[in-house]
């Protein structure tokens, strides 16, 4: 991953390579990874939905299933939905800003942004730590940490990608 963003950065920075048709590609790929990722986080809510609607005799035929404790819907997890929404609003003002050509603007929405993903990646490690059932608790533990665990994934590459462009951004000049 490392080495890709290393590889698009000089291209398109240094090289000049990144022509309408290579630009036009890139986007390709990446709303076809957008299209991919829907699809496999709709894998796990499908595994969700089918085990809770219809629960298994082997896990007790409710659920949650019998001898799970599950967190807390008014806790973390809705501050953590709290600061991923605030986080789009970041973004989207980060990205609006770079195309009026503010820089400072820029600047301050990805810093903003960075730091509620970092938050949101500490209280998922904070959850993670207390949470009262494990992976391999039953299909319920299964599907939670698969979910949420790739899913904090996702934000903390995503977070890694923000902050690779905001260095890129504070060292070269703006164009817009």
């Amino acid at each position: 991953m490392f080495l890709w963003w290393r590889d698009i950065i000089r291209e398109g920075t240094f090289e000049g390579q990144h022509t309408e048709e290579v630009q036009h590609g890139l986007k390709l790929g990446f709303q076809l990874f957008i299209v991919s990722e829907v699809m496999f986080f709709f894998a796990f809510f499908w595994g969700f939905f089918d085990a809770s609607i219809k629960p298994s005799y082997a896990i007790g035929g409710v659920w949650p299933p019998e001898g799970i404790d599950p967190l807390n819907p008014w806790g973390i997890p809705l501050l953590n939905t709290v600061i991923l929404l605030s986080s789009g609003v970041t973004v989207t003002w980060a990205h609006n800003s770079m195309l009026w050509g503010s820089k400072k603007d820029t600047q301050l929405a990805l810093v903003l942004t960075i730091f509620l993903a970092f938050i949101f990646t500490c209280l998922q490690v904070y959850e993670y730590i207390y949470c009262p059932f494990s992976i391999s608790s039953s299909v319920f533990g299964s599907i939670f940490f698969l979910a949420t665990g790739f899913h904090g994934l996702h934000v903390f590459i995503g977070t890694i990608f923000l902050f690779v462009n905001f260095l890129r951004l504070s060292k070269k000049p703006f164009y817009s």
